[in-house]
């Protein structure tokens, strides 16, 4: 059972993590949300390339795309904080409960301390984006070749059937 026991007078002291491990929990459940909004982004911004919409629309869907995967970064430093935290307590077993706010502060500030500003752009979700996007760039860009060859081929069977204009 967590927490920590035992002291010299004979009684027997407890902590309790139940309040914090049930809102941890309630955390983890927001990767999912998270996940969600990636999706959403991600499918929004390849319907933007599918249509050719402007540029800056699929720029701003890319920036989406990175929010989420900082907050996804930053939800997972802060849940290994906490766990770390609890864990710290757990196992230490200190006489004089430490701050546990205090204590889950400086571990999640070592941990974003870490962080590189291409972190997030190894989020599994956002590599997918970002390969997806190239990929339906490359196939809209052959179709856009291919269309034009057609067009051309066209106009020059026109131009060979159509009877000159001013001849009889």
């Amino acid at each position: 059972m967590p927490g920590r026991s035992g002291s010299s007078s004979g009684s027997t002291g407890f902590i309790s993590f139940s309040g914090v491990e049930s809102a941890l929990s309630s955390l983890k459940n927001f990767q999912s949300y998270i996940s969600s909004g990636m999706e959403t982004a991600s499918n929004v911004a390849l319907d933007l390339v599918e249509t050719q919409t402007e540029v800056s629309s699929e720029y701003s869907m890319d920036k989406a795309m990175v929010e989420f995967a900082i907050m996804d970064r930053e939800l997972n430093h802060y849940v290994k904080a906490v766990q770390s935290a609890i864990n710290h307590v757990k196992e230490e077993r200190p006489e004089k409960i430490p701050d546990l706010k205090l204590l889950v502060q400086k571990k999640f500030l070592a941990l974003q301390d870490k962080n590189s500003d291409a972190d997030f752009q190894n989020n599994e979700k956002f590599v997918q984006f970002k390969q997806q996007l190239r990929e339906l760039k490359k196939q809209c860009q052959s179709l856009d070749r291919d269309s034009l060859d057609r067009t051309g081929k066209t106009t020059q069977l026109v131009e060979q059937n159509e009877p000159k204009v001013g001849q009889h």
